[in-house]
């Protein structure tokens, strides 16, 4: 009796194990066959940590999103366009601005195209491919931007315009001291002002932005992106004190 109950777990677990290799080795071509699918309904791009090198792709998991996935080709010298040549890869997501956005990191020892996807509303929503860069353009980091705060609680970020090239968008977000998000947006111009929208193409808040508490501390972080998702310069966390 316990050797049919030893030999029982076994394949439980062997199975299991076949069915970890089976999902890690699915490709995007046969994860989405036959489903209900959305194209460039996630929001995603990736940077190249500043420190290890590494590349960290950011995405913005939309409320009641599930099972979200990460997905690379080999090189960039495949068809960016063809479900078959991404490759899921299992990787821990985790959370920014405490779970606002989400984050994968991969080392990666060369360029590859990158997809992000979920579950929504009964479709598999898929990213645009992202090109990563990190051998022929390594993420810039920086804290250089100018902040007006001339008109009360409501402060002005002036950056360089396109100080590295080929950008395509500008993402900004103000956050608080506890890193909880109040503003996220983007601009094609390179300035916004909290709590203005009159030139923001896109914005993620999902709840009216709240005012700032004067003489609080808080943090504004950018990412310039470039037309295939890649992040040419991040400003992180650059604090300052309401005024």
């Amino acid at each position: 009796m316990n050797k049919i109950k030893y030999i029982s777990i076994l394949l439980v677990l062997l199975i299991s194990c076949s069915e970890d290799n089976d999902d890690v080795l699915q490709t995007l071509q046969t994860y989405t066959q036959g489903e209900k699918i959305e194209m460039g309904a996630v929001i995603a791009c990736t940077a190249s940590d500043k420190d290890s090198g590494a590349i960290l792709t950011f995405y913005y998991p939309e409320e009641g999103a599930s099972d979200v996935r990460y997905y690379e080709t080999d090189n960039v010298e495949v068809k960016n366009d063809d479900f078959s040549n991404y490759t899921r890869v299992l990787l821990n997501s985790e959370p920014v601005f405490n779970g606002y956005l989400g984050r994968f990191t991969q080392n990666a020892s060369n360029e590859k195209w990158i997809i992000v996807t979920f579950k929504l509303d009964g479709e598999i929503k898929i990213s645009n491919p992202i090109r990563s860069k990190q051998i022929t353009k390594p993420t810039v980091w920086n804290d250089e931007v100018i902040i007006d705060q001339s008109q009360s609680g409501m402060p002005i970020f002036t950056w360089q315009n396109n100080a590295f090239g080929d950008n395509a968008i500008y993402f900004q977000v103000v956050s608080d001291e506890q890193g909880n998000l109040l503003s996220g947006t983007y601009t094609y111009e390179n300035q916004f002002q909290y709590y203005n929208t009159s030139n923001v193409v896109l914005n993620i808040t999902t709840e009216t932005a709240p005012v700032l508490s004067i003489g609080e501390p808080y943090n504004f972080t950018l990412m310039d992106v470039s037309e295939d998702n890649w992040v040419n310069l991040v400003i992180l966390n650059k604090n300052f004190i309401a005024q």
